[in-house]
């Protein structure tokens, strides 16, 4: 499955974190650094998005 998709239903409450970390075959901390990377990709599309760029 795709990582990203994953990432989305942990997000919007489909499965837990430890259910997660399952899915995606990778420990605690790696799933916390993808969380991190993709709040920060989000982030700064949603600047460029705004500042017409």
């Amino acid at each position: 499955m795709d990582k990203s998709k994953v990432i989305t239903a942990y997000r919007r409450g489909f499965v837990t974190f430890r259910e997660c970390v399952q899915i995606l075959g990778i420990g605690e901390p790696e799933l916390r650094s993808l969380l991190e990377l993709a709040e920060c990709k989000a982030s700064d599309e949603a600047r460029s998005a705004r500042s017409g760029s």
